[in-house]
Formats: C-alpha cells, sequence, structure tokens
C-alpha cells in the first residue's frame, strides 16, 4: 500500500502532466501558425498574387484563436509551481525563475505590443508595417520558445550554478552555462520543428478537407486550398528527414549527459556492446527485464553510437531508486518515432504524387494526410512524456529529487482539483476548439473570403492597395 505522500506527489505529477499537455499545443500552433503567416504575407508583398492575402487572413483568425487559449492554459501552470511544487520554487527559482520571467519580459511583450496590430491593422499603418507586425509577433513566438526551452533544459542538463550549503538553493554562477547548456541547443532544433512539423500537418489536413469536399461536390479546384495544401506538403518533405537528423543528434547528447533515460527507454537492462535494438516489447520494472522482446542485432549499438562495437547503457547499472518508469517512456518513445517515420513517407509519397502530375487528385492521399492532422501533436506530447518521464526520479537531473520538489499538500485536495481541472478544461478548450473547427471548415474561396475585406476586428475595412 503506497504512503499517503507518494499518492499525493502522484496526483501533483498528473495534475502538473495534464495541465502542460494541454498548454503545449496551443503554444506549439502558435509558432508554426505564426512563421506560416510571415511566409504567406511576405509572399503576398512579393508577388501580388490575391491568394496568399486569402490565405492570410484565413488563418490568422485561428491564430487569434489558438494564441488567446494558449495564454489562458499557460497561467494555470504558474500557480501550480507556488501551490504544489514550492520546494522545487524555493531551491530552484534563483534560476528557472529568472530564465522564466525573461521569457514574459521580451518574447510575451513583444507579441502582446505587436498582436494587436498584426490583428486589426492591416488597413491602418500600411502593408509593410503591418508585415514588420507579423513578423515581429512569429519572432516573439520563437523567443518565448527559447526561454522557456533554456529553462527546462538547464533541469535536464544542469551546469552553471552552486548549491547554497544552509538552504540547499541553487544559485547562478554563469548564466552563459546556464542559458546554454548541454541540452539546450538540441532540444531548442527538435521542438521548432516539432511545432512546424505539426503545423505543416494541420494545415495540409485544412486543405485536403475542403479538396475532397469540393471534389465531391464537383463545384472548383478551390485554389486557396490547393496552394496550402502544397505549400504544407512541400513543408513536410524537407522539415520531417530533417527532423530524424536532428533527433539523432539529441539521442547521442542524451546518451552522454543522461544515460539512465536512454536505458530506459530503449528497454535494455544489461550494458553491453553490440547492443540490439527492441523494437517491441514489455519492460518489467520487478523483474528487470524485457518481456516478448523482439529486437534487431547490433542496431542498437549502431543507432545510439554510431558504431557496431558501441557500448549501449542498461538499467541495472543504476540504483532502483534513481531509474525511470521504463514501460512508459519505451512505448512514447516508440510511438513518437513510428509517426516521425511515417510523416516522412507521406512527404516522399506527395513527391511522387507531384511527379505524376496527381498531388490534388489522389483521394487516398488526400483521406490519408487528412487522417495525419493530428500526428504531429500526437508525436510532440509523446516526445515530451519521454523527455519528462525519462528524467524521473528528478526535478533538476541528478540533484533534486521531485520527492523533494512537491508541496505539503494533501491527497484529497490535490485529488478535487485534478478532477476540476480536467471538467474545466474539457469544457472551454472543448468548446475553443470546437469552434475552431467550425471556423476552419469554411472554404477559404468563399465569398467572405474573397471580397477584399478584412474580417477580423469589429468592423471590417477595404484593403488600400496603394499602400
Amino acid at each position: 500500500m503506497q504512503h499517503p505522500h507518494e499518492i499525493a506527489l502522484l496526483l501533483a505529477r498528473w495534475q502538473f502532466a495534464f495541465t502542460i499537455g494541454v498548454h503545449i499545443v496551443f503554444p506549439a500552433f502558435s509558432i508554426g501558425l505564426a512563421v506560416y503567416l510571415a511566409v504567406l504575407e511576405g509572399i503576398w508583398l512579393k508577388t501580388k498574387q490575391q491568394v496568399y492575402l486569402t490565405l492570410y487572413r484565413y488563418w490568422v483568425k485561428a491564430f487569434s484563436l489558438v494564441f488567446g487559449m494558449g495564454v489562458v492554459s499557460g497561467v494555470v501552470m504558474a500557480y501550480e509551481f507556488g501551490t504544489n511544487w514550492s520546494g522545487f520554487s524555493m531551491k530552484a527559482g534563483p534560476i528557472t525563475g529568472v530564465l522564466l520571467s525573461y521569457e514574459v519580459l521580451t518574447a510575451f511583450f513583444l507579441e502582446a505590443g505587436f498582436l494587436g496590430i498584426m490583428l486589426f491593422g492591416m488597413n491602418k499603418v500600411g502593408k509593410k508595417l503591418h508585415y514588420v507586425a507579423t513578423c515581429t509577433v512569429a519572432l516573439g513566438t520563437l523567443i518565448s520558445a527559447t526561454w522557456i526551452l533554456s529553462s527546462n533544459s538547464w533541469m535536464q542538463t544542469p551546469q552553471g550554478y552552486k548549491i547554497d550549503p544552509v538552504t540547499g538553493r541553487f544559485l547562478p554562477e554563469d548564466w552563459l552555462a546556464i542559458i546554454f547548456n548541454p541540452s539546450f541547443p538540441y532540444r531548442l532544433v527538435h521542438m521548432g520543428l516539432s511545432a512546424f512539423l505539426s503545423v505543416a500537418f494541420a494545415v495540409g489536413a485544412v486543405g485536403a478537407w475542403h479538396l475532397l469536399k469540393s471534389k465531391k461536390t464537383e463545384q472548383s479546384d478551390n485554389h486557396p486550398a490547393r496552394v496550402m495544401f502544397s505549400m504544407a506538403l512541400w513543408m513536410i518533405t524537407f522539415v520531417a528527414p530533417l527532423q530524424l537528423i536532428v533527433g539523432d543528434m539529441h539521442g547521442l547528447n542524451t546518451l552522454k549527459y543522461q544515460p539512465a533515460k536512454i536505458a530506459a527507454l530503449e528497454g535494455d537492462w544489461e550494458t553491453e556492446s553490440r547492443a540490439p535494438e527492441i523494437l517491441f516489447g514489455i519492460p518489467d520494472m520487478k523483474e528487470e527485464r524485457t518481456k516478448y522482446a523482439i529486437k534487431i542485432p547490433y542496431a542498437g549499438s549502431l543507432i545510439l553510437t554510431h558504431s557496431l562495437d558501441g557500448k549501449v547503457p542498461g538499467l541495472k547499472d543504476f540504483p532502483a531508486n534513481e531509474r525511470a518508469p521504463s514501460p512508459v517512456v519505451f512505448f512514447s518513445f516508440r510511438i513518437m518515432v513510428a509517426l516521425g517515420c511515417l510523416m516522412i513517407l507521406v512527404g516522399f509519397g506527395s513527391l511522387w504524387l507531384r511527379w505524376r502530375k496527381k498531388l490534388f487528385k489522389s483521394s487516398f492521399f488526400l483521406k490519408l494526410v487528412l487522417c495525419m492532422a493530428p500526428a504531429g501533436f500526437v508525436a510532440m506530447l509523446c516526445g515530451w512524456v519521454t523527455t519528462e518521464v525519462g528524467r524521473q526520479p528528478w526535478t533538476v537531473y541528478g540533484q533534486l529529487r521531485t520527492a523533494d520538489s512537491a508541496s505539503p499538500v494533501l491527497a484529497s485536495s490535490l485529488t478535487f482539483s485534478l478532477i476540476l481541472f480536467v471538467i474545466i478544461y474539457c469544457f472551454v478548450f472543448g468548446t475553443g476548439f470546437v469552434f475552431l473547427l467550425r471556423m476552419l471548415r469554411v472554404s477559404p474561396e468563399t465569398p467572405n473570403n474573397q471580397d477584399g475585406k478584412v474580417r477580423i476586428g469589429m468592423q471590417p475595412h477595404k484593403v488600400d492597395s496603394s499602400k
């Protein structure tokens, strides 16, 4: 039977996992979509082709909704640090608190300052200045991700600090070492590409939906849908293989600094050279073995060390109380990798269809891309599960245990708040998601999107093309 403190700790972890799991989807959507909007407006300014302005107006409304939900969902986590994780806030606050405050002072104010111009100022400030506002908002989303990932990466690979011998607090010694910690560059690029891929599949799925609907009704070719579908597939074609390369580099970095995490996600128990790669199995923490393992000889060493003779760590090298729960990260990692491979196949498939001039005509491929709409976000969430659960039992890897980071909160209080969060989140963000789907179900080539009016603010304004 579990101790009440252990139950409370587990509930606190579940609560934070739920809230951040919901929240992370919105910033990722905002990052990718903001950059996409900057590309659309830039192409429109360069080519003067109306279709790109049409798509900009179409997606900027979705961006405003997603951005708002991201802000609302993110506020909750700030309070959770104080209520559920006071030990972490007290000990790691001198570092993580400063990094997160930089995110507010730079990125959030930058986004908030130019968001109004981006949404409502196209007919008031001129096209070029409006484009600057769009690019600034896109830059702000990237800066926001930079500070947040720097803070989280420091928790994964801490450096540049000292520990106060009296209070046990982490005190900064070298801010450059803290910010640019060993895992930060890999995780920043990996997360950025993940956001681009997630949005590419979402945009491609919306384009596929409208193309399928146009074919069914035999109305028109829906040129805006064709353009957004083509742009999304180009992004997928180039970024998906690049993500695989970055993921491999990130894996090498993790093997160097967090070998226990690698052992857990690989399901390896014995340290060995020429290690096999376990494609499937069921890790058993009690029996210390992976049951029903399907292995590829030598592939584990080759993938993880780029050498057939490379040594791969096993979980038995680490004390039982310092091992991450292997079953969780084992399967979350494989789901992420499987979806990534499927994304690469979709990109290569689009090249083949382009060559045969059937990219917009293949009903099977259009339906496949439509079904892949959530693939990027699911893969991203699986990646976060692998990263965060694989770090356990540490909050600051190797230095501060999760059990020592939690607040002395009753399990009953955590149960009540967790249930309340689930109910409120499902209602609020479920409603927002339904509204977003209804918004995107309207074709970008409908009269409302083709009459030259910007329908974002309270009053429509005619676009002055002479500016």
